[in-house]
């Protein structure tokens, strides 16, 4: 196999990163087998910013990893003059980054943020541990201006009895009818252990409104 046939091949490592060149390199082709709701979920979040994101306001993108939703939103960035920031802590994903607006190589955690119109956290708190989580939203929520919103997607702990059963094969049938292989659907899943933990609802604010929901995998929006 030469290199640029190798570049093209997610190699998994053992303990999943982005920071990573294979997982970077390969990652627009590996969400979209692993999550096959991407493309739907990424709309339905640009159609939710659009609503909160006023004339010259400003959007943070965090954890934007190559930059799909600012891409998703460029008309709207350069017609309504947004200051658009994206935040990334790989530079591997930096490195073949094509959104819009700002680029800042940082650990979300640590951002000091100005006040915001829109904030989005598209698969993020998961890969946090769990005190950050409601430390970074905390955060988030004193900085974001009054009528403007947080819109969070992440994946959330399994449904108890036979309906978590039940789910769990729908995420798994979902990512088969992609074509990925079930190899690398074991691999990767292996490669989450103590990398990836679920989200427990109950870590959100009281006031946070689902609008979306596919197994094991469920969208928030939370109003400033």
């Amino acid at each position: 196999m030469n290199s640029s046939e190798s570049d093209k091949r997610l190699e998994i490592p053992t303990d999943w990163t982005f920071k990573n060149s294979s997982v970077a390199n390969n990652f627009e082709t590996h969400v979209r087998e692993q999550l096959p709701f991407y493309e739907l979920v990424t709309g339905a979040v640009a159609h939710l910013v659009r609503h909160y994101l006023t004339e010259n306001g400003t959007l943070y993108d965090i954890g934007a990893s190559t930059g799909n939703i600012t891409r998703v939103l460029a008309e709207t960035i350069k017609s309504r003059n947004i200051r658009a920031i994206s935040i990334e802590e790989s530079e591997e994903m930096a490195n073949i980054f094509t959104g819009e607006g700002e680029f800042l190589l940082a650990d979300a955690r640590d951002v000091d943020y100005d006040p915001f119109d829109v904030g989005v956290l598209f698969l993020v708190l998961m890969f946090l541990p769990i005190p950050d989580r409601e430390k970074l939203l905390e955060k988030l929520l004193d900085c974001v201006k009054p009528g403007g919103a947080v819109i969070v997607v992440d994946k959330i702990e399994a449904a108890s009895g036979y309906l978590g059963t039940v789910l769990h094969r729908l995420a798994l049938a979902g990512k088969v009818a992609t074509g990925t292989s079930t190899d690398e659907i074991i691999q990767k899943e292996l490669s989450l252990a103590g990398v990836q933990r679920p989200l427990r609802e109950e870590e959100l604010p009281s006031n946070a409104v689902e609008f979306f929901r596919f197994g094991s995998f469920a969208g928030w929006i939370i109003e400033g």
